[in-house]
């Protein structure tokens, strides 16, 4: 089969490799029909994530059909459609029953696919611990809809829950790249007062003006300002930083207002000061980590029912023999380029 793969830093090839096999019987194997290209990946690509093994096919986020199952699968069946979760985990460790399935102490917990073991921009994938990974995608649901549910979806839907959004809550969101719109569509559940999304790049902010209309952007040399003319106690009420530089870091708690919340749903390349003499007396509370997806049943009927829309994420599309073609694309961030769609399945 055809398998995008990390052979060194600096460099993924398109390699012919064996399909995969059930290892264990808690597993399940998916023809992959769409997959998608993750600032994750381009991550490993460039060396900033250690524990990313060579030689493995990389992709977390990805849909497809149940080929095989091990025999103590029990929740998907050959032929089932179904969401790939982002993370492996067993459902049985101290973590897992807590619902922090990202702390899974499972060999294989946490973020496993794709980064330590076979991904999914590939024709095929084995998923571990299957009736924890695998989701049934719903009959009124596309597989285009599905794409991000187990992955930047997931994170969106955790980085809301987590932040205690209010009715009355003014919220600003710092990022507007896929993960950020959805963490806007996510929080836009909870229903505040207003938010705001903090955007440099002129393309994201016209993508969020059209297709969010209700919600107020502005750019980072403007916002310290915008957020306290826009907000009721001299900044946001609660902030989700997920752009990931050491600037929007500092204006994630630059624009709370005193006692806010600061989700920090953003991957860094490097670390980050917390210069507490700075902030002294604000009482912020930080949030941060990597997500638990332990909701993606949910996030699916909420697509069912309409209510979260992802599709227009999916601005470019490719056939998996053409994912170089398609990474160059994603990594120049040319043409509005949000997010972009691999069809996996070859014929």
């Amino acid at each position: 089969m055809l398998a995008y793969t990390y052979v060194e830093k600096g460099k993924f090839k398109l390699l012919d490799k064996p399909e995969p096999v059930i290892i264990d019987e808690k597993d399940a194997i998916v023809k992959v029909t769409l997959a998608s290209i993750c600032t994750s990946d381009l991550h490993i690509k460039h060396g900033s994530v250690p524990r990313a093994i060579p030689g493995i096919t990389v992709g977390h986020e990805m849909v497809g059909i149940v080929e095989k199952v091990g025999s103590e699968v029990t929740a998907v069946k050959p032929g089932d459609r179904v969401t790939v979760n982002v993370e492996t985990f067993c459902g049985e460790c101290f973590f897992c029953k807590h619902g922090y399935v990202n702390n899974c102490t499972d060999p294989d917990g946490g973020w496993a696919l794709g980064c330590r073991i076979d991904g999914g921009q590939a024709q095929y994938v084995r998923v571990p611990h299957a009736d924890q990974g695998l989701n049934k995608i719903p009959d009124s649901v596309s597989d285009r809809q599905a794409l991000f549910v187990g992955d930047v979806l997931a994170t969106g839907f955790w980085a809301a829950g987590i932040s205690e959004i209010k009715k009355d809550d003014t919220v600003l969101i710092i990022g507007a790249g896929p993960t950020g719109i959805c963490t806007l569509l996510c929080a836009m559940l909870k229903e505040p007062k207003r938010i705001i999304v903090c955007e440099k790049d002129a393309q994201r902010l016209a993508f969020v003006r059209k297709h969010y209309p209700q919600v107020l952007t502005v750019e980072p040399e403007q916002v310290k300002d915008f957020v306290r003319e826009n907000s009721d106690h001299g900044g946001a009420d609660v902030v989700l930083e997920v752009a990931g530089t050491e600037d929007t870091f500092r204006l994630a708690w630059e624009c709370a207002r005193p006692n806010a919340v600061v989700t920090i749903v953003a991957l860094y390349d490097g670390p980050q000061m917390l210069p507490l003499p700075d902030m002294y007396g604000k009482n912020l509370t930080f949030k941060t980590g990597g997500v638990d997806g332990c909701d993606c049943e949910e996030i699916l009927e909420l697509i069912a029912q309409g209510k979260i829309d992802t599709e227009p994420l999916i601005t470019h599309t490719y056939q998996l023999k053409d994912i170089e073609a398609a990474y160059e694309l994603f990594e120049g961030k040319q043409d509005g380029v949000m997010k972009v769609a691999v069809k996996c399945e070859v014929y």
